[in-house]
């Protein structure tokens, strides 16, 4: 994808659908410059060794033991000072992230700042502790977690204005317990950021509030970038992936709604592979989600957190991948990131992103 001082030509956005030959112009600057693999953990494993794995990739039908961890899949996290700095200053502040909250794998590369030297953190707003107990996620529940911070917002614009980034991304635990779901408290969050710099751009990767129009509606109009919500998986697989209160269908809503209530919103969502599901409804869950004008798409490897939660099915391949980030090009995706280690936040589609904003400022700054 691209560097931080790659140009991109501007593109047209009309309620979700874009211009076809501006996109174009969009893939052939990409597919001249750095690939997406450029931007992810690389392991020192070759394509070709990839290629030749002979490990099982798949269980069987009532097959318990779990899968060994394919070559493409074991990766080194580097610690350097960016990522102990980062630390420190969120442990001072006492900001959770889901970077840690979740294991992701990519935690020290982004931290740390990686081969491209960009450090990216996901700030996970409302605690600690979700209301919600997904099969797939690490992160603590309860029915009745500690009561928000007042400060929060506050802490949280403080501690972004001071790395000097032109992204970050908020994400949050659900909070069923709370009568909007804490959407006021998140809109807070943005408008405390964009106060302290008017430039950075803010991506939510929020909470379905129960398909709350009222708390989709604070969120879209708080004056964020990019409205995030992910569906997590496949239609048949929902009820025993996700807890019992997130819904397929009611997902899809929140996502139209958003780009209704706000249509220069870009919209974004995200898949986990190898839970099961068949090549027809990955296909299928990308083709809703692009009806409901999600414009970016990301897919990920599922990894399991720790033994009480599900078991991975399938260790899908870099090639598969490939086919899924080629097939959401082709059903129209503004960016689609695929990838084994891929997460919903991910640096390589924050700079895709980032340069499209960018250029939408510059046109609305020369229209004026």
């Amino acid at each position: 994808m691209l560097r931080k001082s790659s140009k991109l030509s501007v593109f047209t956005v009309i309620r979700g659908k874009h211009d076809s030959a501006t996109l174009a112009q969009i893939r052939e600057r990409l597919a001249s410059g750095p690939s997406f693999q450029d931007f992810v953990q690389n392991p020192t494993h070759t394509q070709q060794e990839w290629n030749e794995y002979e490990g099982k990739l798949r269980r069987e039908k009532n097959e318990t033991e779990r899968l060994r961890l394919p070559p493409w899949l074991k990766t080194t996290i580097p610690r350097g000072e960016n990522f102990m700095r980062i630390k420190q200053q969120l442990r001072e502040l006492n900001l959770a992230t889901v970077c840690e909250e979740a294991r992701c794998p990519n935690i020290g590369e982004c931290w740390g700042g990686g081969e491209h030297g960009t450090q990216t953190a996901t700030i996970m707003l409302m605690g600690d502790t979700c209301t919600r107990g997904c099969r797939f996620c690490s992160v603590k529940t309860a029915r009745n977690p500690p009561p928000l911070d007042p400060y929060e917002p506050t802490k949280t614009a403080k501690a972004i204005a001071s790395w000097g980034l032109d992204y970050i991304v908020l994400t949050s635990v659900d909070r069923d317990d709370l009568p909007d779901g804490g959407a006021n408290h998140i809109a807070e969050t943005v408008r405390e950021i964009k106060k302290h710099n008017g430039n950075i751009f803010v991506e939510c990767l929020v909470p379905d509030f129960r398909g709350s129009d009222n708390s989709v509606r604070i969120i879209a109009n708080s004056g964020l970038d990019v409205y995030a919500h992910n569906i997590e998986t496949v239609e048949d697989l929902t009820p025993f992936v996700r807890d019992r209160r997130a819904n397929y269908r009611q997902t899809l809503a929140v996502l139209q709604k958003a780009k209704d209530i706000n249509p220069n919103l870009i919209t974004k969502s995200s898949i986990m592979l190898g839970l099961g599901e068949t090549d027809e409804q990955i296909e299928q869950t990308m083709q809703d989600l692009r009806d409901a004008g999600v414009d970016c798409l990301t897919l990920g490897q599922y990894m399991q957190p720790t033994k009480k939660h599900l078991k991975v099915n399938e260790y899908v391949t870099p090639t598969k991948f490939k086919h899924w980030e080629e097939r959401g090009h082709q059903m129209g995706f503004l960016y689609t990131a695929s990838g084994p280690l891929v997460r919903s936040s991910y640096k390589a589609g924050e700079f895709f992103i980032t340069s499209i904003l960018k250029n939408r400022k510059e046109k609305e700054s020369e229209r004026k």
